[in-house]
Order: C-alpha cells, then structure tokens, then sequence
C-alpha cells in the first residue's frame, strides 16, 4: 500500500544515491543506482560520520567487495529509516513536525489524508486520541527501490590478471549486493535485456513468493514499448518470477541515456498497454504460475502488478490525465527534483546553471561511452573539461573506475571509448586513414565526444557535501530531461509535491507545449537528423527503416487527434502544435522519397 501516487526515478549515479534518507519517512518511494560501488563505499562512511555510526571500511581487495559493499550501504538506509520512522510514529499530532509534514505532502484525494483533516476537527479528548493511533498505523514508508542498467556488465579480473567468474561481472554482483540486503523492496532493470542477469535472480528466494504469496524483492522493468516489455517479462514468468511493475519511460523526452523507440510514442504505447493490460497479466502469471508450482510453490492468487509512466511530466493536469485516461498505478518525476536541494545531490554552482537555463542548453549528445544517445546540459563543467584536454592536444579522460570499459578495438583487454588511452590509439588510427580534411575534422569530433560518466556524474554529490578528494576531478555531468528547462528556481519538497498534486502550480506563468507534443518534437527533430545523416548513404534497408520510423510517428498524430479533445491542455492549442509537427514530418517525409529514389 502506496500512499502517495508518482515516485523519483534513478538520477545518475550519484544525484539520487541516498535520496531515500530524504523522502522515504514521507512515504515517498525513490530509486538509487547500485552500479558505482566506489560511491557507494564514500556514501555510507559519509552518512555514518554524520550519524555517528561506527565504519568498518570493506576494500576493493576483499573477496565480493562489490557485493559487500552494496549490501552493507542498502543495509545501513534501511536501518537508518527504519529508526527515523519508529521515531516519527512517536511525534505529537499537536506540533509543526515532520509527523504533521507527512499529512500535508499528501494529495487531497488520499483516503489518509481525508482522515488526518477529520481528526483535525474531533475535539480534544479520547476519541481523538483513538482517531489519532489509526492514523500512525496507516502510515508507511517509502520504499528504498534500486536501479542497475542490465547491459553494463563488465567482467572483472584478479591482480593476477585472471577472470573472476560470471557471478562476479558487475551487474551480477551488484544484483547479489541488493539480494543479500534486509530491503523489502524493487529491483529496477534498465536499458535492456540481459539473459544472464535475468537467469541469475532464479538463485535468490527473495524474489519468489512466500507462504503468504508476498514478494520481498520485487522485479520492476523500465521500458519504452509493449512487445520488449513483453518479450522480457515472459522470459522472467518461464523461470517463475514475477513482473510487479512495469516502468514505461519515454524514449527520448527523459533524463540520462535516451533510448529511441522506432517512431512509437508515449501515448500509443501507454494505450496499447491499457488495452492489453489484463491479458497481458493473464498470460504472464500463467506461465509463471506453472514455474513456481515445479519449484514446489503453491501460489493461487495473482499477485499485484502495477503499470506506471515516466518522462517529460510537467503539470498535475498532465499527471492526472495520464493515471485517469491510461489506468495507471502512478508516474515518475525525476529531472524536477534536481531543483529540489533537500532531495538530491546538485551542487551549488550546477544548481545555479539550471535554474538559469532555456531549452537551447539541454540536447542529445553522443558523450556516453556505451554509444548510446545521452541527455546533456551544455553548462555543465565536463564539458568544459573535455575540450580543454582536446586543445591541450590530450583528449579522454584517466580511466579509474573501468564501469564502462567494453571496446577491444585495440586491446585484449577492454577500455573505455572515454578513456585517454582509447581516445589515443583511435585518433592514430584516423590520422594514418586518408581521409579528406572534412571527414577527418567529424571522425575526430565522434571520437572525442565521450566524456568520462562515472567521475562525472559523482562530481556533485562529492562537490555538495564536502568529500571530494585532493586532485580529485571537480568537472560535473548531469542528465536532465528537456522538460527541466520550463523550471526556473530551486523548491523545496513541499513546492514540488504540491505542484505534482495540483495544490499549487509551479509553470502558471510559463508558456510550455503539452508532454505529448514536447515528445513529438523531440522525436520529429530526431528522425530530421537521422535522415541527413544517411543522404549520402541511403540504401533501400535504411530507408525503409526511416519510412517505418516517419509512419509510426504518422500514426501517433493521428491517434493524438482523436484524443486531442479528451486533454486538460486548451484544446486549439495542442491542435495547433500538432499542424505544426505534422507539417515538418511532411518535409521529412518529401526528403526520405528523394533520397530513396
């Protein structure tokens, strides 16, 4: 049982990293990534300095230091709200504290805080007291959820150079990490299928039901369409685990890496869900079902599976109608509260860039090093950095963490496309290519794009509470949506909460286009680019590929149209905007013909 209806996504790696501590006494559920044990490490012997708790440092030496290190810190959150929550159940009702706070960040429309106002006028006495003890036990904790990008997996070797095991890459330990933790709550798989990760969850009970037919550990997948999310929950349900939630992300109108769909958009996607949802479920727990009862299971209800949305949200309107029209269990609201200090880790000086910026300075860049399209802000001090080591003639970064080491283009073993050393062997490579001045100027620029995430996107925790070390990189990377740009000042909780739930309206004098058509520009932009990319190499598959791409985007204007009257969004202008986008995918689509024919 949920008490509130949006939660906080993974922001980065280290903008979300203890989050938790902030919002979960709330009731407010949030998700860390597990994928920087090194961060992970630093964050808890941080937390247990200001909490004056006893650390024992686990090394990188240590056997399954990875793993240990993930379960001590989950370990440690779980602890520490756990306290903070007994202490909070003990406040008054009589005074302004975070008691009083928990029942004012809630919606109008809760049932808990429906009651808490009633109690508010019982008068003084037993009853009220009475009134008062069911409320306290109606309260809940946000739950501690957890995100690992299924794909970014790199195998490990000792000192001696020899490989430590499939159970020891880094996905698997980091699911081992969260599976030996005390937490009752969600694992939130990303960017991808991963068979192997997938299979390795069958070793650990917590992710099955119990007697009572509970899941400790529950599976939520982030994804952008039906048929993946389908493909994969179906390989999870044959080995008798469940799908609890499936996360549905917005391929381009999101934070962090940006995982285009083929032309589907968010409305599509989200219908073609609501239509299939029951059969879906059916189908699913059919096979799951079957799974469980070989391994001696005995499960005859259902369990619970939720369906949520994410990415680009803006308004309570918007909000509203997604979990009224779609059926939703609830959304995600995650690049907001970047600009919301008492939750997330935004140092001062990246804060003020953000809360100073217009939509020109958020785009997708090619910086990641796993090739994947990656929501950049142009202020942020790692692009500085990277451009001054190119014109210092020594383009890449040190490569110390190794998370995203995966090319073997010129190594044995694998390096990272960010990396000094990568960055090096490949420029040699292009400068001994014979390629004219034009084409050598824009292999250069693709190769020294990638920036160094893993120290980038832990800069600002370490720069925010005053851990970073001597000689230690100060250059941030942050990931926010586009939607971020219509924000404009730093809030508190309260502000963001309320605005979520339509008490008060952060945007009122802002002039912002529907999350729908944000996402339909976004995509039309996208499919532009990809075409001028291929005109001087368009063959017959690319260009069915983008004609497949210019109808999926045809067929999502056509379906907003039907539904255009249905928005809380003023009904001319949304229609407005989509003249307007159907008018630029007509030039798009005048462009792939001539280049096809």
């Amino acid at each position: 049982m949920q008490n509130h209806i949006f939660h906080i996504p993974v922001l980065g790696l280290g903008y979300s990293i203890d989050t938790p501590l902030k919002v979960a006494r709330y009731g407010i559920s949030s998700v860390l990534s597990i994928v920087d044990d090194e961060l992970i490490e630093r964050m808890r012997e941080y937390h247990c300095k200001q909490n004056d708790v006893p650390f024992t440092p686990i090394s990188k030496q240590e056997n399954d230091s990875r793993a240990k290190r993930i379960t001590a810190y989950l370990n440690f959150l779980d602890k520490l709200i756990d306290e903070d929550f007994k202490a909070f159940q003990l406040m008054p009702f009589e005074q302004d504290n975070d008691l009083k706070r928990y029942f004012d960040l809630l919606p109008e429309s809760s049932v808990l805080r429906q009651g808490y106002d009633l109690m508010l006028e019982y008068p003084d006495g037993e009853r009220k007291k009475i009134f008062q003890q069911v409320l306290k036990k109606m309260l809940v904790k946000g739950s501690i959820d957890v995100n690992i990008m299924a794909k970014v997996d790199k195998l490990n070797f000792d000192a001696e150079g020899n490989f430590t095991g499939e159970k020891h890459t880094d996905a698997l330990s980091a699911l081992r990490g969260f599976a030996n933790s005390n937490l009752q709550s969600s694992l939130i798989l990303s960017a991808g299928m991963n068979p192997k990760l997938y299979s390795y969850m069958e070793e650990f009970g917590d992710f099955f039901p119990d007697e009572k037919g509970k899941i400790r550990k529950k599976i939520i997948l982030k994804v952008s369409d039906y048929r993946s999310a389908l493909i994969q929950a179906k390989f999870l349900a044959k080995k008798g685990l469940w799908v609890s939630e499936f996360r549905i992300e917005s391929g381009l109108n999101c934070g962090g890496h940006a995982f285009a769909t083929d032309g589907l958009l968010l409305g599509p996607i989200l219908e073609e869900f609501k239509q299939n949802r029951q059969q879906m479920a059916a189908e699913l727990w059919e096979m799951c079902k079957n799974a469980l009862w070989t391994k001696g299971y005995q499960i005859a209800e259902r369990p619970i599976q939720r369906i949520t949305a994410q990415g680009g949200i803006g308004t309570a309107q918007e909000n509203d109608f997604l979990i009224n029209y779609y059926q939703l269990d609830g959304t995600g609201w995650g690049s907001p509260f970047l600009l919301v200090p008492e939750v997330t880790n935004v140092d001062e000086s990246t804060l003020n860039h953000l809360t100073a910026s217009g939509s020109d300075d958020y785009y997708l860049s090619d910086a990641s090093p796993l090739g994947v399209l990656f929501n950049n802000f142009k202020s942020s001090t790692i692009e500085e950095e990277r451009m001054n080591r190119i014109e210092k003639g020594r383009p890449g970064s040190p490569c110390t963490k190794k998370y995203l080491c995966t090319n073997t283009e010129f190594t044995e073993e694998p390096i990272c496309t960010a990396s000094r050393k990568y960055q090096h062997y490949k420029i040699q490579e292009l400068e001994k290519s014979g390629l004219d001045k034009e084409q050598y100027t824009s292999a250069f620029e693709a190769v020294t794009a990638k920036v160094c995430l893993c120290e980038g996107l832990c800069a600002s925790v370490y720069l925010k509470n005053g851990m970073l070390k001597p000689k230690e990189s100060k250059a941030v990377a942050i990931c926010p949506g586009p939607n971020l740009a219509y924000f404009k000042r730093s809030y508190t909780l309260d502000e963001m909460t309320a605005h979520i739930y339509g008490k008060i309206n952060l945007l009122k004098d802002v002039t912002r286009p529907h999350v729908f058509i944000n996402e339909l520009n976004l995509y039309v932009d996208y499919l532009r680019k990809s075409v001028t990319a291929c005109l001087q190499q368009m063959d017959n598959k690319k260009g069915k590929q983008l004609q497949k791409f210019r109808q999926q985007l045809q067929q999502g204007i056509n379906y907003y149209e039907g539904i255009a009257n249905q928005l809380a969004s003023p009904f001319n202008e949304f229609h407005k905007q989509l003249i307007i986008a159907q008018k630029h995918l007509n030039a798009i689509a005048c462009g792939i013909e001539v280049c096809i024919n």
